[in-house]
């Protein structure tokens, strides 16, 4: 009994502290429906609406404090039912079969690939033959081809090769299959011959796509080269024009979230038109003394975000800062505080409910993380009264502050979605963002004003003066001696372990707060401990790498080419696939043998290889990028049969699938659980 009194007392002491835990209870719903195996029917999310139900009618009934808790088992229980419906709602079709065709579809979006080649996705598709009912309704194409002008609404064909959207590499690994089907994207593939227009652009439902290309057009022409390229990255969301050269020198610095039309970008933009109509509004004295000037000054910010939003091209990311930049400008015209961490969570719960998906996301988790970091030291800070030191220096060391706090809190989250640190990025970060805030995004600004009167060029060119100062901080930063670190994939649960302790540091309030130090502590001595797969295995069978004391050694050094690259990462090795290839035991063959657990394992590459086995012992086991019919007990993972169980992770004598690993979920190729939900609706 008591030590439910002192429950119940400590949650009385956080009473109007508490909403900002809505958006962690979604979150912990959203989350434990992802993590399934199986796919929840539609008896599971009906019994827990009936659960809802109940904490709700039980929280209204309860004594304070307790009522709390019974909020929270609602709110858990809505976030899983949210992340259910919401994956039956984007159910389309999913090709199931490798296909080589004519492929004709409406130009939607243009981007580029990780071999820098234009990419191109499409929808309303046809696919010769294919029937509707099993016709993706999104595909997405990389032209390998001559490069030719597309444009949004642009209807064109070609003949090409589609295949599903990949699953992970690794058992555990990033499922583009799950992340294909929340984008309703049903196939992707390349084509190496000519598109060709089938009809003229339609600006029906693309009108403001169209705009977007056309402005993007416009400044790439006035800015030519990477500078060009970046200015339509932050003006419209358009990065076909950016380099692979470029973006990972942007990466390598840490300076690639510049590029991404997110909190920053939106915060600099709204921040920079509330100044100017306040300052503005003030100096003309009728208005300042009759009008509200703070309000009027925060709806214009308001309009400046949707057209920005407009422009960007509306993706996740824009969307998500969109959410947080109208919540903070709300709070100004209800007379709230705009910066708090109740604004930062009303946010929060508008991106769940609108995408629960967006929770796997390392942008949902970065965008947060430093948002929520920095509103709460500064919230703590503030209670301490202002900073110490001359005036002239206070701007000075709130930046310096802001960088490091924003910087610490997403560090670890980066790390491990993209298992690489960048060593100097706080003095990249230093010396480009109050460029991109004091000349970057006020010139974009201006010239958007300039241009009905065909005026922008001057405003363009004197963004790119800012931007030809980050792109020379970023080569400058990346060139420099142990710029960029790697570091290993943490086991899956880190992550989580890692946002409970800092959310409880965040959020929690009293001495008990401190607590939330043991989980964070807990979470890194934990992906400190992780392991490795000792060997991993692609889903074709044409790639295999063995770790070894040097790092994993593949055993080819051309071919998979991602496949590789991926391994390597999530091992946190910067070496590459020829590097890795050198490290494999004996010569190269196209039959490689090893030791795994007192088993000999057999990799044979190609039909060649493949007519030299015809038996096999108990104590091997073959892995075959071709099909092979062999005599004998042995293990045997051929073409067929990877592509049923995906790849292979071999662990402490356990052979782990990436079918395992995923189980049986609604983006599952060939699951029996496809659109049941939706049926039985």
């Amino acid at each position: 009994m008591r030590v439910l009194a002192r429950v119940k007392a400590a949650l009385l002491n956080q009473t109007g502290h508490l909403f900002q835990w809505s958006p962690v209870c979604l979150a912990v719903g959203i989350g434990l429906y992802f993590s399934l195996r199986f796919e929840p029917g539609w008896q599971i999310h009906a019994g827990l609406l009936v659960w809802v139900a109940l904490m709700l009618g039980l929280g209204r009934k309860a004594q304070p404090g307790w009522a709390s808790l019974a909020v929270a088992g609602a709110l858990i229980a809505a976030g899983f039912i949210l992340a259910g419906v919401r994956a039956h709602t984007v159910a389309e079709p999913v090709l199931s079969w490798r296909y080589y065709g004519p492929i004709e579809g409406r130009v939607v979006t243009l981007d580029r690939s990780a071999s820098d080649a234009l990419r191109v996705t499409l929808d309303r598709v046809r696919l010769g033959d294919v029937p509707m009912d099993r016709r993706p309704q999104r595909v997405r194409l990389s032209l390998h081809g001559e490069d030719v002008p597309l444009v949004p609404g642009q209807r064109i064909m070609t003949t090409g090769h589609l295949s599903p959207p990949q699953g992970p590499v690794e058992p555990g690994g990033f499922d583009f299959r799950r992340h294909a089907w929340f984008q309703r994207l049903g196939a992707v593939g390349y084509t190496r011959v000519p598109v060709m227009t089938v009809a003229p652009p339609e600006e029906r439902g693309l009108r403001v796509t169209s705009w977007r290309m056309a402005i993007s057009q416009h400044v790439r022409t006035i800015l030519p080269g990477e500078i060009g390229g970046f200015a339509a990255a932050v003006t419209t969301g358009d990065r076909s024009g950016m380099g692979q050269g470029t973006l990972k020198m942007l990466r390598a610095s840490n300076l690639a979230h510049l590029l991404a039309i997110s909190g920053l970008h939106m915060g600099l933009l709204t921040g920079f038109v509330f100044l100017m109509c306040r300052i503005g509004l003030s100096l003309i004295p009728l208005l300042a003394l009759r009008l509200p000037v703070r309000k009027l000054a925060a709806v214009c910010a308001l309009v400046a975000a949707v057209i920005y939003l407009l422009l960007s091209g509306g993706n996740v990311a824009t969307e998500r800062a969109f959410v947080m930049v109208s919540v903070m400008l709300g709070a100004i015209l209800i007379d709230r505080r705009a910066i708090s961490l109740r604004a930062v969570a009303v946010a929060a719960l508008i991106v769940l409910i609108l995408r629960p998906e967006s929770l796997l996301s390392p942008g949902f988790q970065m965008s947060f993380a430093a948002t929520t970091a920095l509103v709460a030291v500064f919230g703590a800070l503030r209670e301490y009264g202002p900073l110490p030191g001359p005036k002239w220096l206070k701007p000075v060391a709130g930046l310096l502050m802001s960088s490091a706090i924003a910087g610490l809190a997403t560090a670890p989250i980066g790390a491990a979605h993209f298992n690489t640190m960048s060593h100097y990025g706080l003095l990249a970060n230093l010396l480009s963002v109050p460029v991109m805030g004091a000349i970057v995004v006020p010139a974009a600004v201006v010239a958007a004003l300039l241009a009905p009167f065909g005026l922008e060029t001057l405003a363009l060119n004197v963004m790119g003066l800012g931007l030809h100062w980050i792109l020379g901080v970023a080569e400058w930063v990346s060139g420099l001696s142990g710029a960029q670190g790697y570091v290993a994939s943490p086991p899956h649960y880190v992550l989580p372990l890692f946002a409970l302790g800092s959310l409880w540091l965040a959020l929690w309030q009293g001495r008990a707060k401190w607590v939330g130090v043991a989980p964070v502590l807990a979470a890194f001595l934990l992906w400190g401990q992780g392991q490795r797969p000792e060997v991993l295995v692609a889903d074709t069978g044409g790639l295999v790498g063995v770790m070894t004391d040097q790092g994993r050694a593949l055993s080819k050094e051309k071919g998979s080419g991602f496949v590789a690259s991926v391994w390597l990462e999530n091992d946190g090795d910067g070496v590459d696939q020829i590097k890795a290839a050198s490290r494999w035991p004996g010569e190269a063959s196209l039959v490689q043998r090893f030791v795994w657990q007192g088993k000999e394992l057999i990799h044979i590459t190609g039909k060649r290889a493949a007519r030299g086995f015809d038996e096999c012992s108990e104590n091997q086991i073959i892995i075959s990028s071709v099909a092979v019919d062999l005599i004998g007990d042995c293990g045997i993972f051929g073409p067929k049969r990877l592509s049923e169980t995906g790849s292979l992770s071999f662990l402490n004598g356990k052979i782990t699938t990436s079918k395992q690993a995923i189980g049986n979920r609604l983006w599952s190729p060939g699951a029996a659980a496809n659109h049941r939900f939706k049926r039985d609706q």
